[in-house]
């Protein structure tokens, strides 16, 4: 009696067991659930739709053209202007963003007085809105700005910064002005975070702070290097709001980005021509971040 009293325990045990597993399961899928139908919802479906839309002639006929939008999108001289400038801005901000960082990292990472309050002068930015930011570079950099009204102090020329060449300038020194503070307390965590005691170990040695920088801390950075790079990359093309409340719809020609052509073609409704030009964008984007962790995982590939 007691073997079979013990054996009906077990099983009863048992049931209960596996009855609590399926119902930790159906709950595990119930959550999991609600996520993967919310990135179907949102983002699938909605790239599917502008696959769609780049493939046919226009949202109403829906006749298939195949990649001639692609081809026509490559031609058109608005788009290639917008891509050209947007490289440009992109090639030269976002490296100086990883460069200034890193160095004013560094900088705040040694023995200086005041560490703490540069550290929140350097947020500052973070807090500003945009359009306050905006208003401040207008006062700043307009052809009766003060800027120019300091050039003619010293005897220069004034420049009419916003409708011409140098606008591009002004651009990137509003860029890094805005997003150095959020990159340099990344990199501050990171050069926290490298093993003291191999840097002890190089002290010990006779190594020098160029080499424990380029040979030891640049290679426990190389993660941190990577997110702020692709984060830099992706606000970069974010800088539409910035130069549309600088310049509005159709700026001088070095302004004109990417977004801008994005937004004057959805005013237009031309969904056929933004689909396109969306999916070349996505597609550079992929090729970019790809060759960053190719490069990421080739530098830091022998740091623990």
């Amino acid at each position: 009696m007691k073997k079979k009293d013990s054996a009906t325990a077990v099983a009863v045990h048992r049931k209960k067991g596996m009855t609590l597993k399926k119902s930790e399961r159906i709950t595990e899928w119930s959550f999991l659930g609600l996520s993967v139908a919310g990135v179907l919802v949102f983002y699938i479906l909605p790239f599917l739709v502008v696959v769609f839309y780049s493939v046919v002639d226009n949202p109403i006929n829906k006749k298939f053209v195949g990649l001639e939008n692609f081809s026509k999108i490559l031609h058109n001289d608005a788009f290639t202007l917008a891509a050209r400038n947007t490289l440009i801005f992109s090639a030269v901000a976002v490296p100086a963003a990883v460069v200034l960082s890193i160095i004013l990292a560094l900088v705040l990472d040694s023995k200086i007085p005041f560490k703490s309050q540069l550290r929140a002068s350097f947020l500052c930015p973070m807090m500003v809105p945009t359009a306050s930011v905006v208003l401040i570079w207008q006062i700043m950099f307009y052809k009766t700005g003060t800027v120019n009204q300091m050039l003619d102090v010293l005897g220069i020329e004034n420049v009419d910064w916003l409708k011409s060449g140098l606008g591009m300038v002004v651009v990137i020194i509003m860029f890094l002005w805005k997003n150095l503070g959020y990159n340099m307390i990344l990199f501050l965590t990171a050069l926290n975070n490298i093993p003291n005691d191999i840097l002890e170990v190089a002290t010990l040695e006779g190594a020098g702070p160029c080499y424990k920088f380029f040979h030891l801390k640049l290679r426990y950075l190389s993660p941190t290097i990577l997110f702020v790079t692709i984060l830099s990359l992706i606000n970069s093309f974010k800088i539409f709001r910035e130069v549309y409340l600088l310049t509005g719809d159709y700026p001088y020609d070095a302004l004109y980005m990417l977004q801008h052509f994005m937004n004057n073609t959805f005013n237009l409704l031309e969904y056929q021509k933004l689909s396109s030009a969306a999916i070349i964008m996505s597609l550079v984007m992929i090729v970019i971040i790809a060759v960053l962790f190719v490069v990421e995982y080739w530098f830091g590939k022998d740091v623990e």
